[in-house]
């Protein structure tokens, strides 16, 4: 059976594992990125794929990369939390374990996971979104992944919805991820306790008594607790999420919506409600089939499995 191996490279981690042709995980390893300094980076990701490597046969290695990628799937142009620039990721890395290498966007390695593999399975149209700190995004049209020009397509969450809005870490003002991300529903419920302590009772009591000590693990429980702030922080979200699949259905009109992410895991408290608010918002709605809204299912596999799969079929 023929093996791969996928690497997803994060801030923090180096997610690397072997996969075989079905999307299983033979073996899986971790280690920590050295994030700031782009040589041992290289290093770190040719050693986790010698030792997978051992005693396999290996067709390629594919990896997926939190950053722009360049439309030759070779070079990183700019990573936002590594210190990759104009980074030429695949020739380090093939030249350090003489094997084929990929590279592609590790937010467009979870959709294609999703979409072989995951929730998308049988879709030949279909947009990813992972909400997590920020939001990233993938898009399978025709059964393949949409890249884009300059291979810098699908990058969601820097849609401006709100004009003058939020400042955004990309420069630009009222990014669709400065409302419907983790770090978005941190910011108000941090608002919300602020103006009004009495209503987040819970949730200032789980942070110390201050909302600018609020963390998403503490909006979250106090939710679960029923704090009044906390709910209305997942429910501005969740309406930012609504308003933005609408406005990704009128473009790009696939078959389905793949929400993943960090804040997927307590999607029993916003899931109902962006569902709801896509359906009453979506343009055309009565007379256009809506898309399915699904939960991804690989969890934080999907990138890993994704970037394997496409060194399969580079």
């Amino acid at each position: 059976m023929a093996l791969t191996i996928g690497v997803d490279i994060g801030g923090t981690k180096i997610a690397a594992g072997v996969v075989d042709e079905d999307g299983r995980i033979v073996e899986h390893l971790l280690r920590p990125t050295p994030a700031r300094d782009p040589e041992r980076v290289a290093e770190s990701i040719g050693e986790v794929v010698k030792e997978l490597a051992k005693d396999r046969e290996i067709e390629a290695v594919g990896l997926g990369a939190a950053g722009f990628v360049d439309e030759t799937r070779a070079l990183v142009r700019f990573a936002p939390n590594l210190a990759w620039r104009e980074e030429p990721l695949q020739r380090k890395v093939s030249h350090l374990v003489g094997l084929p290498v990929v590279v592609e966007n590790d937010a467009n390695a979870m959709a294609w996971g999703e979409a072989r593999f995951g929730a998308g399975r049988g879709e030949s149209h279909l947009v990813c979104v992972t909400v997590g700190t920020g939001i990233g995004g993938g898009i399978v049209f025709d059964g393949a992944l949409y890249r884009g020009r300059w291979g810098m397509g699908a990058e969601l969450g820097h849609m401006q919805l709100v004009p003058e809005g939020r400042l955004c870490g990309c420069g630009n003002l009222g990014c669709w991820e400065q409302y419907a991300s983790g770090n978005a529903l941190v910011i108000e419920a941090r608002e919300i306790a602020e103006a009004d302590p009495g209503r987040a009772a819970t949730l200032l009591e789980i942070a110390g008594g201050k909302p600018e000590l609020i963390e998403g693990s503490a909006v979250t429980e106090a939710a679960r607790r029923g704090d009044s702030a906390a709910l209305a922080a997942f429910s501005a979200m969740a309406d930012w999420l609504a308003q933005g699949l609408c406005d990704l259905a009128a473009i790009l009109d696939p078959g389905c919506f793949i929400l993943g992410g960090g804040v997927s895991t307590a999607a029993d408290l916003w899931i109902d409600q962006v569902r709801d608010g896509f359906t009453a918002n979506l343009t055309g709605r009565g007379h256009r089939p809506a898309a399915d809204i699904r939960l991804a299912e690989l969890g934080a596999s999907a990138g890993l499995v994704g970037a394997a799969d496409l060194a399969r079929i580079r």
